[in-house]
This record gives C-alpha cells, structure tokens and sequence, in this order.
C-alpha cells in the first residue's frame, strides 16, 4: 500500500510583529526553510517533484506565487516548482495534504510542503482591505449576505460565540493562557524546540546580515503571570477574551519534507513519521472557529482510530476558546494538549502554522516516544483540517 512518509520538519523560530524576523523578506525566510530541509534529509535537491506554499497574505512581498518565489530564492534547481495556496489559517497544513495525496498518488515522490507569512511586512486583512479601500470591492458578496447577513465573518465574533455557546470563564481563559507560556518556557528551557528550529541570522533594517542568532521563539513571556494576564483589555467590548488570550501576531516559515517510497530509496533515508489521516472539513462560517470539533470527529470514524489511540494533541490556539471548548466537547486530556506551549506563547503566522504545528507535533512525538498525534486548526470562512502523525521512530 502507498505511504506517504516524512523525512524532514523544520520551521523559524516565531517573531514578535516588529521584532526579530522584520528585516526578513518573506520570501528569503520560506527560502531558508527549504534550504534546511534539504540539508536535514541529506536530498539531492534535484529530485524535489513541487514546492507548495501556504500563505494567507498573498499581496506585496507576498504575491506573485510566493511559492515559486522561495524556491527562486533557495539553493533548489530552477526545474523545481512551487504553487501556494490560501485556506486561511490552515494554509501550510492544506499544503501538507496535498503533497501527501501527490506522493501517495505515485505522479510524484517528493515534495516539499509548507508556508510563510510576515505578518510585520504584510499586515493580518490587507488582502481585503487594500482592494475594498481602492475601489475593488468586497469578498461579500450579494449571495452571501442574503444567506448570511452583511457583517463580515469575524474571527473575533466567533471566537467570543465560542465562549458564550460552552460557558467559559475568563480565569479559564487566563489560566490557559498561563499554561501555554508555562509550557513553552519549560519546552525552551529543556532544549526541545532546537531540533527543530531552523536558525537564522538578524538582519538589519538595510537588509545586511548580523551575527546575532534568531533561534529562540521571541513571544514566549518568561515571566508571564495570572495577574498580568487577566489585566489585559477586552478585545470587544462586554466579551471576555483579550490579546493575552489570543494568538500573537507572528512572522515566521516552517515546512516538512514528504515522500514515498520511491522517494526514501532516492534518498536513502529511514522516514520519521507517516501520515495516516487527513480529512477536511466546512462548517458555520459565522461562529467559524468551531470546526475542529466535527472536525476530529470524523476525523475517528475515517481514519479507524480513537481518542484514546491518540497520544499527543495539537489545537491551534487562535483564541484560548478554541482548544477549551475542543476539549469540552471531546472530553480530551488537557496533558496531551499542545505539551509544548502554543500559539499563545509562540505565535501564529496565519499560513506557515499548519507545518509549524506539524513540525513540533511530529518532534514531541518523537521526543516523548509516543505512536500517533492528531493537529487540527480553526480557519477563516468556518473550515478546519485533521492530521493524524505516527512516530515511526519508537524505541
């Protein structure tokens, strides 16, 4: 039977909008990434089949096939590829999918999938807002708002809908919060991320490159605290969530190198996990970010697994009310929910987060020598993709 196997994860350590990846082009960093892959699995470059990108912002520094763009920018022949894709937050891991179903396919044997964004050099919404503010337009359109009303679908919205619909306080909220910069802090201090960070030089605002390292993940506070936490403004008004309890805003690339089993024999590598399910999901676009519940549901019934089978959990943490009303709902134990911190404390660059989830699921698995780990995320427009890992690597 077709495999679709693992070779290689990587990604940046995240930065703070206006930090430490700034002077970073967006399409240098994916370049990095790619680079790195290469040089982890030891591959011929020439034997890349595609390059697939995710990446919501595809505007300024970030259009024209930003996919294409990184590979023009990497140490890749130019007979390689690249396309890039947009299913909103859950871009890279879309870009995951899709390479898996081309090598499981037999057309190809090895692609690398992943994404960039810079959400410093290319701000969260201009790809709506710069079109409607030049007299391009709106996404809404007269179908949607006769179905759907004529407010734009908010993250936010959705996310406090979350906290009403499962009853969540806001010192649940905080207390999560909490956990997930304990949790990154103590995953950093333990050197756990390091295998998996691909190291990069700072650059200057001119573009010239430092000696200084970016290879610790910049939005971990490592003095975070319940006080300071729950201190925070609201972001809407009478709501309970606030930018303490919501993902950072966050610059970064990630990636991971997928083959079959043509590609290990090009290679001559051992894999280091496999992909054993992948499902996607619609669901409201209104409450949007709830997906992921009916999400790993079906995710269960197609792939033959249960909760149980499940060691490791990874929930993007978009809104603190995402995992919490997850874990309501499916009863889950929190100890097996994003052990190393999440995009609370380490940032959510929209489409590189899907192989950046990726990249740290398949390593604590490895790190804790667990079998199979299950990644979903919430995505703009009410949707949510289901990976499911298993560690091939046990001992």
């Amino acid at each position: 039977m077709a495999e679709a196997y693992i070779v290689a994860v990587g990604r940046t350590a995240g930065a703070r909008r206006g930090g430490r990846l700034s002077n970073w082009h967006p399409v240098d960093l994916g370049a990095e990434v790619i680079n790195a892959l290469i040089e982890r699995s030891n591959c011929d470059p020439a034997i890349i089949d595609d390059v697939i990108f995710g990446c919501v912002g595809q505007i300024g520094e970030q259009a024209m096939n930003v996919a294409r763009n990184a590979v023009l920018a990497s140490k890749l022949p130019l007979s390689v590829p690249g396309t890039s894709l947009d299913r909103q937050c859950g871009s890279s891991q879309q870009a995951l999918h899709f390479a898996a179903q081309a090598v499981l396919s037999g057309t190809m044997d090895a692609v690398i999938a992943g994404g960039v964004e810079s959400m410093t050099r290319v701000p969260m919404g201009a790809t709506s807002e710069l079109p409607k503010k030049n007299g391009m337009g709106f996404y809404m359109s007269e179908e949607i708002q006769s179905r759907f009303g004529s407010a734009p679908f908010s993250q936010f919205t959705g996310a406090e809908m979350l906290v009403e619909k499962y009853d969540l306080s806001k010192d649940t909220l905080d207390q999560f919060a909490l956990r997930s910069h304990q949790l990154a802090v103590a995953a950093t201090e333990a050197g756990l991320f390091q295998d998996e960070i691909v190291p990069l030089r700072m650059k200057t605002a001119t573009g010239e490159t430092t000696d200084e390292m970016h290879n610790i993940d910049e939005g971990i506070r490592f003095d975070a605290t319940l006080e300071g936490i729950a201190g925070v403004k609201q972001i809407m008004e009478g709501g309970k969530l606030t930018a303490a309890t919501a993902s950072q805003i966050c610059d970064g690339a990630s990636g991971v190198l997928v083959v079959n089993e043509v590609g290990l024999k090009k290679i001559g590598i051992e894999p280091i996990a496999r992909i054993h399910h992948m499902s996607v999901l619609g669901h409201d676009p209104v409450i949007m970010l709830e997906a992921p519940i009916p999400a790993t549901e079906r995710a269960y019934q197609k792939s033959g697994l249960k909760q149980d089978d499940i060691d490791l959990f990874e929930v993007n943490e978009a809104f603190a009310s995402v995992p919490l009303s997850w874990l309501k709902v499916t009863g889950a134990d929190i100890n097996k929910l994003n052990i190393h911190g999440g995009a609370i404390a380490l940032g959510h660059p929209l489409g590189s987060s899907g192989t950046k989830l990726a990249t740290t699921l398949v390593s604590a698995l490895r790190t804790k020598n667990k079998r199979y780990g299950l990644q979903t995320m919430c995505e703009g427009g009410g949707m949510a993709n289901v990976t499911i890992f298993e560690n091939l690597q046990r001992h």
